[in-house]
C-alpha cells in the first residue's frame, strides 16, 4: 500500500492510500482530517470539506494539481506539503526547504565513491563531500581497526569496569557511576541533553561536510563505535539524509558538543532532519522514506558522535579553500587595475623579490609578471604610457606581493593545521585498542583550528582592505585621469560612487570581525571544562570575512573592466583581455 509523508502546520503525519486512484484533492483532505482529530481545538478548522488548501511537492516545491491522480503525480512515500490558504507563516517555522532550494531541487545522487581511512583527506576532499560528488565507503583498513576499539568497549562493558563516558556520566558527573542496564539511556540522554544549539540551521552543504568528517574521524578506529552504528551514520550521509544542525552553541571544548549532538540526535531518529527528497521533515519519517533505521546506540556511542572539533574544522575547510581560491583571484583584479590606472610593471622586478624571498611574496610578483605587459603578452595600454613622467606607484598597486603575498602565507599556514585536524582523533577519552587501555586527554579542545582560523580571517581581510584603496583610485577622477566614478554625464549619472561605498561598509565591518574569537574563554561544566576555544565562532565569523571580501573584490573587478571601456580602442594583454571577455559575458 502507498504512503505518503504530508507536511501540515509545522507536524508530519503518515497517510497510507489504498487507492492510488485517489486524487491529489483527496490526500490533501485525508492529510488534514488525520491534523484536526490530533487537535483538541480541531486545529481552528469547523469542517475539512470548509478549508481551502494546495499541495507541493518538498522537493522543489512544485504545485501540485488537486485533480491529478495520486499515482500519475507522486512516487511511493514521497513528502509533501498542504498549504492553508490563510495562514501566515510563523517567524520561528522551519521551511520545508532551505534557502537556495533551486540549487537542491537538481539534486542527483552521485555515483562514484570515496574512501574514508581518517588518516588522508584533504580539505578539497571535504568540500567535494559538502557539494554531494560522492557517497562514502570506508577502507579495510578502517573497518578492521573499527571493529577492534570495539570489542575493548564491549570487553569493559562485560567486566564491569568504571571508565568514564562507558560506565560513568559526563563532564561534572564523570565520578556517578551507571548501571550496565541502563548505559543505552545513558548514551541517549547524552544526545537529547546536549542537542541545545541556537539559530539557523547549517546549510545542507555544511551538514553533509560535517557528517563526512565525523565519520572520518571514526574511521580511525580510536572512538569505540561499533562498526554497524558507523555504517549507519555512512548509509544516512550516502541517502543525504541530513539533520537540523544549528549553527551556533559551541564553545570550542569538549569539542563542538551542541552542534555534533544535534547531528547525532536525527541519526538516531529525532529531531527534525532534511533530504533533497523530503525537505524538512522528522528525522524518523525521512530515514524510513530513504529504507534506513535509525541508530541504536551502544555503550561510548553517543559520546563518540558528539565529542570532537568538527564542526570548526569543516567550517574551516570551507574557509580555507575558499580564501585560497579569492586570494588568486584578488592578484589577477588588482593587475588589471594597475593596467587601467597605467601602472609600471617595474616593481615586480624578479631581483627585488629574490632579495626578501617570502613564498607568497615570490609568487604574486610572478602572477603579476604573468598577466602584465611582456614580451609574450604585449599591451597596448602599457606602450600608450611608456614614456610618461611617472617615478613610482602608490602603494596599493606597488605593494601587491608584499600585502598579497603574506596572505598566500597565511592560508597555507592554515591549511597545513586544518589538513592535520580533519585527519586527528579528537575524541575523549580515546580508545587504544591495541594497548587493552582507554585513556582520557583533550584532543577535544579547538584551540588549534580556532587559532588558526582567527588568523586566516586576520590575513584574508587585508584583501579587502587593499582593495577598497584601488577603488577609490579608480573612481577618483583626480588619481585615475578618468571619469568620475568611471561613468560618462557624470550627475546624472552616479555611477560607482555607492559601489565603493559599499566596499568601504564591508571593509569597516570586517575590522570588528578580525577580532579574534580564540583569546576570549568562558569556564563551562562547572569549572569541569575550565578553558574553552571559541573556534566555532572563529570559524563563522572567518567565513563571513572571506564573503566579504570576494564581494569587496568583486566591486573592484567591475570597475576596473568599466575602466578599460575609457580606454579602448586600447586593448590590454590577452590574459586580462580573457578576464574582461568573462566579465563582459554576464555584465554588460
Amino acid at each position: 500500500m502507498p504512503r505518503y509523508t504530508v507536511h501540515v502546520r509545522g507536524e508530519w503525519l503518515a497517510v497510507p492510500c489504498k487507492d492510488a486512484c485517489e486524487t491529489i484533492r483527496w490526500l490533501g483532505r485525508e492529510a488534514l482530517r488525520r491534523y484536526i482529530k490530533n487537535k483538541p481545538d480541531n486545529g481552528g478548522f469547523d469542517c475539512v470539506d470548509n478549508v481551502k488548501f494546495y499541495l507541493r511537492r518538498c522537493k522543489g516545491l512544485g504545485l501540485l494539481d488537486l485533480d491529478d491522480i495520486i499515482q500519475d503525480a507522486l512516487e511511493d512515500n514521497e513528502f509533501v506539503e498542504v498549504v492553508v490558504e490563510g495562514d501566515v507563516m510563523s517567524p520561528d517555522f522551519i521551511p520545508s526547504q532551505p534557502e537556495g532550494v533551486h540549487l537542491y531541487s537538481r539534486y542527483k545522487e552521485p555515483e562514484q565513491y570515496m574512501y574514508l581511512d581518517g588518516e588522508s583527506m584533504a580539505t578539497q576532499d571535504l568540500l567535494n563531500l559538502g557539494k554531494g560528488l560522492y557517497k562514502i565507503k570506508l577502507t579495510p583498513q578502517a573497518e578492521y581497526k573499527v571493529k577492534q576499539s570495539s570489542l575493548l568497549i564491549e570487553s569493559i562493558v562485560q567486566e564491569q569496569k568504571v571508565v568514564y563516558g562507558i560506565t560513568t556520566g559526563f563532564g561534572k558527573f564523570a565520578r556517578t557511576v551507571i548501571p550496565v542496564a541502563k548505559l543505552k539511556e545513558l548514551q541517549e540522554n547524552l544526545v537529547r541533553s546536549h542537542s541545545a544549539g541556537v539559530g539557523k540551521p547549517l546549510s545542507p552543504d555544511r551538514t553533509r561536510m560535517l557528517l563526512a568528517l565525523r565519520i572520518n574521524v571514526l574511521a580511525k578506529g580510536y572512538s569505540g563505535v561499533s562498526l554497524d552504528t558507523l555504517h549507519q551514520a555512512i548509509e544516512a550521509f550516502n541517502a543525504s539524509c541530513l539533520p537540523y544542525v544549528p549553527e551556533k552553541g559551541t564553545v570550542g571544548a569538549s569539542g563542538d558538543l551542541a552542534p555534533l549532538s544535534h547531528l547525532a540526535l536525527g541519526l538516531i531518529g529525532e529531531g527534525k532532519m532534511w533530504s533533497p527528497k523530503s525537505g524538512w521533515a522528522d528525522a524518523k519519517y525521512v530515514l524510513q522514506a530513504h529504507g534506513l533505521k535509525p541508530i541504536s546506540l551502544k555503550p561510548k556511542e553517543g559520546l563518540a558522535l558528539i565529542n570532537g572539533t568538527q564542526m570548526i574544522t569543516s567550517l574551516g575547510c570551507e574557509a580555507v579553500e575558499r580564501a585560497s581560491a579569492i586570494a588568486k583571484q584578488a592578484d589577477i583584479i588588482a593587475a588589471l587595475t594597475l593596467e587601467v590606472l597605467k601602472g609600471t610593471t617595474r616593481a615586480f622586478d624578479t631581483d627585488i623579490h629574490a632579495l626578501r624571498p617570502h613564498p607568497g611574496q615570490i609568487e604574486v610578483a610572478f602572477r603579476f609578471r604573468s598577466l602584465l605587459n611582456s614580451d609574450h603578452h604585449p599591451s597596448e595600454i602599457a606602450e600608450s604610457h611608456r614614456f610618461c613622467d611617472r617615478v613610482q606607484d602608490a602603494y596599493t598597486l606597488r605593494c601587491c606581493p608584499q600585502v598579497h603575498g603574506v596572505v598566500n602565507d597565511t592560508i597555507t599556514f592554515v591549511k597545513n593545521i586544518i589538513t592535520t585536524e580533519i585527519n586527528s582523533a579528537t575524541d575523549n577519552p580515546m580508545v587504544f585498542s591495541e594497548r587493552g587501555e582507554t585513556i582520557s586527554g583533550g584532543n577535544f579542545h579547538g584551540e588549534y583550528p580556532a587559532k588558526a582560523l582567527d588568523y586566516l580571517a586576520i590575513g584574508v581581510h587585508e584583501l579587502a582592505s587593499i582593495s577598497e584603496r584601488r577603488i577609490e583610485r579608480l573612481c577618483n577622477p583626480s588619481l585615475s585621469e578618468l571619469p568620475a566614478f568611471l561613468v560618462t554625464e557624470g550627475g546624472l549619472n552616479s555611477g560607482f560612487m555607492i559601489a565603493h561605498c559599499t566596499a568601504a561598509s564591508l571593509v569597516s565591518e570586517n575590522k570588528a570581525l578580525c577580532h579574534p574569537s580564540s583569546v576570549d574563554s568562558l569556564s563551562t561544566s562547572a569549572a569541569t571544562e575550565d578553558h574553552v576555544s571559541m573556534g566555532g565562532w572563529a570559524a563563522r565569523k572567518a567565513l563571513r570575512v572571506i564573503e566579504h571580501v570576494e564581494h569587496v573584490l568583486a566591486i573592484e573587478l567591475l570597475a576596473a573592466c568599466q575602466g578599460i571601456e575609457f580606454l579602448r580602442p586600447l586593448r590590454t594583454t590577452s590574459p586580462l583581455e580573457k578576464v574582461y571577455d568573462l566579465v563582459r559575458s554576464v555584465v554588460r
